[in-house]
């Protein structure tokens, strides 16, 4: 049985997710959503599993796997499922999920899962590193595996109620979706810098392009921090909340900036 799984990714936890899932399924393509953002026609899975994979922003999903999921053909009405990652609470996302699914498809996800992984937005909280890392990923791992199992036996699982994560995204998530295109106007590059042009190759968006060798941003951001994370001089700061200056780095272990580079089409 063939499967599809659409991903999106900053810091590659969603993409190793996805690739767990993907290896215990057999005969999965994955399929990065930042490579068809500029597709304006309706995207036709035509496989008889959809996966959706991605990270939790403000208790919501990201604007850009908001955006795809409206351009998402299921007529076929193949099994259809969810995995949202996150470092807390987020469990809210996978119910936002169905939402806009009921409303542009008339469908909800047959499965829906959360699993929780290294958080990673220095601005809220410091990445875990360590010991404490290794646990929580390798919690994730047995997390996945069953999921895995799940979803190959074509199991209904509906997302869990949580209160506290439902009002979360009622109060961060409406203000965050309007205003996150412009959010890279908190960006910064230091001294630093050395003119590599990783942060412009990893970016899912092509939001960052070098003039002068130094990145500019151009204001259609997702706030991934991809660029953030994978600058290999850490040169590159946020200036919300408590900043990010001394607050940790952080990229899935068993992923390299090449595997992010692939979410805008590249083939490096």
């Amino acid at each position: 049985m063939n499967t599809t799984i659409y991903y999106f990714t900053g810091t590659g936890n969603s993409l190793a997710a996805a690739k767990k899932v993907a290896e215990i399924l057999g005969e999965t393509d994955l399929v990065p959503i930042a490579s068809l953002h500029e597709t304006k026609t309706r995207i036709i899975p035509g496989t008889d599993r959809v996966g959706i994979v991605c990270p939790v922003y403000d208790a919501g999903i990201p604007v850009i796997v908001r955006d795809f999921l409206g351009r998402l053909d299921l007529s076929a009405e193949p099994y259809l499922f969810g995995i949202v990652t996150m470092g807390g609470m987020g469990v809210s996302a996978l119910h936002q999920i169905n939402s806009f699914l009921v409303r542009n498809h008339q469908k909800k996800l047959d499965a829906a899962f959360a699993v929780k992984m290294p958080g990673n937005f220095p601005p809220v909280g410091i990445p875990p590193v360590g010991e404490k890392k290794k646990q929580i990923l390798a919690d994730a791992d047995k997390s996945l595996a069953a999921i895995a199992e799940k979803i190959a036996n074509k199991k209904r699982v509906s997302p869990r109620f949580s209160p506290g994560s439902s009002l979360l995204r009622l109060l961060l998530y409406p203000p965050f979706a309007r205003k996150v295109h412009a959010t890279d106007t908190n960006f910064s590059v230091g001294e630093a810098c050395t003119s590599c042009g990783t942060c412009s190759e990893v970016c899912p968006v092509g939001n960052i392009v070098m003039e002068n060798e130094r990145p500019v941003w151009q204001h259609h951001c997702e706030l991934c921090c991809a660029c953030l994370h994978s600058c290999p001089a850490e040169a590159i700061e946020l200036s919300l909340m408590r900043g990010t200056k001394g607050r940790g780095r952080y990229l899935h272990p068993a992923l390299t900036v090449k595997d992010l580079m692939i979410q805008q089409g590249k083939n490096p």
